[in-house]
Formats: C-alpha cells, structure tokens, sequence
C-alpha cells in the first residue's frame, strides 16, 4: 500500500488544491518500510489527483479538500482520509492503527460528514476581511552549497521562553526535505543552506522569517444565526471555512458569545519568534 500526505515543513498542509509537495509512504504488513517526498511540480488542483493515480497512491491524508478534487480522488480509486493535521509521519501512524480522525470539522454546507454545518464562510465573508497567511509559503532566494539537494535533518524548535514546541529528536526520525525548494519556512531554509554534514547551528528566526507577523483582518466575528452548526462549536477548536476562492481555510475558534462567533485564521505560530537548534544528517 502507497500512502500520500500532503506536506509542508513536516506538517499536514492544509489546502489540497495547492499542495506543492507530498510525502509518500510505501507500507507493508501496516508497517512503513520507506517514505520519499515528491513534488506537485506546480500542477493545480485539477492535476493532482492524475499525479497521485500515477505514483500508485492508495490513500490520501490531508487537510482541507474541496468537493471538485474529493470527486476526482474517488474516481482515481484513492481513499481520502480530510481534516488532518499536525505531523505528517504521527498522521499515518495514526492511520495505520486506525486511530486517525478528523482534526476540527469540515465546515461545508454540501457535506455533512462530521456532523457540522458551517456554511460558506471564511477569510472574505462579505465584510473585507483578508486572511493574510491562508496560502502555502513563499520559495526563498536563497544560496548555499545545499540549495537543491534532499537534505534530512533534525531539529528541536524552542519559543523564546524556552517552551518546546516540536522536535524530530522525540519522533526519532529525522526531517527530509528539499533545501531551498519552498517546503520549510525560509529561515530554516536559509539556516541549512551552507551547512555540512554533522554540523550543529543554534538559528534565531524572527516572524518574517517564520510564519509571518499576526495579521489582525484575519480574526473576524460571524453570526451564530448565520453559520448553521457553529452553535455546536467550542472556544479551542479547530474548524475549516470556505473562503471566497472555494478553498477550504483552518481557522480556530477564539471566543464565542449566544449570538456571535470569532475565529481566527493566523497560523498558531504567527508573530512569534522561533529559536532552533539543528542538526545536518544527511545530504541525499
């Protein structure tokens, strides 16, 4: 069996139709015996489900995917498991033991899968509200002797506080990557550049570095009356909108009142200063 998760920076990317790269796990006797990460190759969302058919892929891990690219994948013969998130190795893990569920509901008034019904609202709901960093990271101009190659890594990412907020270490496997290619936030692209192999570098990365400054047009209020479903939603919960282009958009849920609901589309770490130590283990 071929597994394929849609991948960004070791994470479930979490918009379908533009996934730039995939991680694809070959599985034997529910065990993952190796993984690569392929490319899109820029293809749209009309592609990739051909893309996916013509790498064997049997099953599709990803995060939000609309009705269009759902229908093709079916057609393909691929099973899709929506509405994941976080680590895409924990993810198919998870699968495999049967453990993977829906991360937050599918907010799609089409689709009532999860329960939830949360309309066609999202990061441009009639009010001019932009969602800032909805899309995919952009591809840094970077140099370095590695710009190019497959690289793998490990890392331990510390706030400035010292809180841990991910390592490969813990995973004990390490990050595969290709450096400079758009995959990873541009400081960590830039920080494994120049390096060699064995190297270890403390990197500093500022929010322009990492995941952008917070954005304040990206927390915006809805009705409750407007959004069937949303009654049933909780301060802290991850759920997905559909904003003005189709696309399905992670957003959690910051407060909530009898009549009103805010959300917020910023990544979580928005506006935050990240601190890694990294490690080059390999260069493939």
């Amino acid at each position: 069996m071929r597994i394929a998760a849609a991948y960004d920076n070791g994470n479930i990317f979490q918009h379908f139709g533009r996934t730039e790269f995939f991680k694809v796990y070959d599985v034997e006797n529910e065990q993952i015996v190796s993984s690569e990460v392929i490319s899109s190759n820029g293809s749209g969302h009309g592609a990739l489900a051909g893309i996916l058919a013509e790498n064997n892929i049997d099953v599709l891990i990803c995060g939000g995917i609309g009705g269009g690219a759902r229908n093709a994948l079916v057609e393909a013969g691929i099973e899709i498991c929506a509405g994941a998130q976080g680590d895409t190795d924990a993810a198919v893990e998870a699968y495999l033991k049967g453990e993977l569920a829906n991360a937050g509901v599918t907010c799609d008034h089409h689709d009532h899968e999860e329960g939830h019904s949360c309309g066609e609202h999202g990061c441009g709901h009639g009010k001019g509200h932009s969602c800032g960093g909805c899309g995919g990271h952009s591809r840094p101009g970077i140099e370095g002797r590695n710009v190019g190659k497959t690289v793998r890594v490990h890392y331990k990412g510390t706030l400035n506080d010292g809180t841990q907020f991910d390592s490969s270490y813990d995973r004990e496997e390490p990050l595969e990557f290709i450096c400079g290619a758009g995959m990873m936030i541009p400081g960590f692209d830039k920080a494994v550049a120049d390096m060699e192999v064995g190297q270890i570098i403390n990197a500093h990365l500022m929010p322009e570095e990492a995941y952008g400054p917070v954005n304040p047009n990206a927390v915006f209020d809805i009705a409750i009356a407007q959004l069937p479903g949303s009654e049933e939603l909780e301060v802290g919960q991850h759920v997905y909108l559909y904003g003005e282009g189709g696309q399905q958009v992670p957003v959690i849920v910051t407060a909530k009142t009898e009549t009103q609901i805010t959300f917020d589309a910023n990544h979580e770490m928005a506006g935050k200063e990240l601190n890694f130590q990294i490690e080059l283990v390999e260069i493939l």
